[in-house]
């Protein structure tokens, strides 16, 4: 049983579209329907071309304890662009 809730249920068709479009970008040869064939690279390299044309920036913030000031902490702000 899959409990996974879909948000916006319409989205499913742009998404596969999406799907489809990125597989033959990225050379991996998609059918409808089932995919069982693929290797788990080629699926990931899809995945994550996804990811990165859907979130072109990715930013991190955490803090660090200044290890030469007792007590003190910085806030780092890291920030990453995915090469497209």
């Amino acid at each position: 049983m899959n409990s996974n809730k879909k948000v916006v249920p319409e989205a499913k068709s742009a998404l596969d579209k999406f799907k489809m479009e990125v597989a033959n970008e990225v050379g991996v040869n998609l059918k409808d329907g089932y995919n069982g064939d693929i290797t788990a690279k080629e699926a990931g390299s899809i995945g994550g071309q996804m990811v990165n044309l859907m979130m072109p920036e990715h930013q991190w913030k955490f803090r660090r304890t200044n290890r030469r000031a007792y007590g003190h902490c910085t806030d780092i702000v890291m920030t990453m662009q995915a090469g497209i």
